[in-house]
């Protein structure tokens, strides 16, 4: 007779026990993702910001060569001297859509694109590792080390 009620006492306590368990578990799993997203957000804002300080440097050069390459033309009077500025211009406009325009939207919009209709771009070769080729692959290599140790 005791042992039918400690019975189902220790089937309540087991209950109780594994729903804390999984709380925990989910609050754990959810802390994970946060800590991840948060980093995710400092590491994306630190290239920003990278972006924008080569931006104002480029800018600088930009002024600085530009003004050079101006006075030589007006000494010189040909346009091929100008040449340099073409390409220069395409570099510090991209720079600067990238520091202070929209590009880094349009980037996302187009990787939500990718991954909502172009999923088979996203595959890996040969599919996810599974537990039994990351152990085969192991007993492999340990079996492959007690064959031919290495030379000291």
């Amino acid at each position: 007779m005791g042992a039918f009620t400690s019975h189902s006492a220790v089937t309540k306590t087991f209950e109780k026990n594994q729903q804390y368990i999984n709380e925990m578990n989910k609050l754990k799993l959810e802390r994970w993702i946060q800590l991840h997203a948060q980093m995710k957000q400092r590491e994306k804002a630190q290239e920003i910001a990278k972006n924008r300080e080569l931006f104002i440097w480029m800018s600088a050069f930009y002024l600085i060569a530009g003004s050079g390459i101006m006075s030589k033309f007006f000494r010189v009077k040909r346009p091929a001297v100008l040449s340099p500025l073409i390409p220069m211009s395409f570099v510090l406009l991209y720079y600067g859509d990238l520091s202070y325009g929209t590009k880094l939207h349009r980037i996302n919009l187009e990787a939500e694109m990718i991954m909502e209709h172009e999923k088979e771009l996203l595959e890996f070769p040969c599919d996810l590792p599974t537990v039994a080729s990351i152990d085969s692959a192991r007993i492999e290599l340990d079996e492959e080390s007690r064959l031919h140790p290495p030379h000291v």
